[in-house]
């Protein structure tokens, strides 16, 4: 009786549960990602998702921590690039690619997430804007050092770059899944990066 009441030990591979997850939230946004969706893509029963990640906005959270780590890592990684110019690049370089992989929804979960939110979904919302909000203030604290250091004009507009950049990134997520190719939006980029430094 002891051991019925401390329940059965996980029967099922969390790690692989949650990417079948993030393939749902990206592919259908938080609030198109039905329970019913979720727990049929992830193999398990929903008392067993409630026990092992909570609820469902507690489940995307556990998602979007997915994210950052895989397809969205290029958001932190780029601010690690040498030159400012560099981590342009390595930033809209890396919204292309995560949103145009192949065996994966088009476009950022984060944008693609956020686009259809009724009331029901402003906390995850709420999250959201600060998750990329947070991606622009490490922009501009990378871009601030690169004027400290003579690498960008010491007049340079930092702010203004850095939500240039993640203007830029927030559109390729919007052309991709609208079906643009990764071709055409890394001549986007090319584009957007002609007149380095920007401002």
């Amino acid at each position: 009786m002891e051991e019925s009441k401390r329940g059965r030990p996980r029967s099922f591979d969390a790690d692989a549960a949650l990417e079948k997850a993030l393939i749902v939230f990206w592919e259908h946004g938080y609030e198109g990602a039905s329970l019913t969706m979720l727990t049929e893509a992830m193999g398990i029963s929903r008392k067993s998702m409630y026990a092992a990640f909570g609820n469902k906005e507690e489940l995307f959270l556990k998602v979007l921590e997915c994210y950052e780590r895989g397809p969205g890592a290029y958001v932190r990684e780029s601010v690690r690039e040498p030159t400012a110019r560099e981590v342009a690049r390595a930033f809209l370089d890396g919204a292309v690619h995560a949103g145009t992989q192949a065996g994966r929804p088009a476009g950022c979960l984060g944008v693609r997430a956020a686009l259809a939110v009724g009331a029901a979904g402003q906390s995850v919302q709420s999250v959201l804007t600060v998750w990329r909000a947070q991606s622009q203030a490490d922009l501009r604290e990378r871009f601030q050092q690169a004027a400290d250091e003579g690498d960008l004009p010491v007049d340079a507009d930092v702010d203004m770059i850095a939500r240039y950049l993640t203007t830029i990134a927030d559109g390729v997520s919007v052309q991709a899944a609208g079906g643009a190719s990764r071709a055409a939006l890394r001549r986007v980029v090319d584009v957007a990066l002609l007149h380095w430094p920007l401002g």
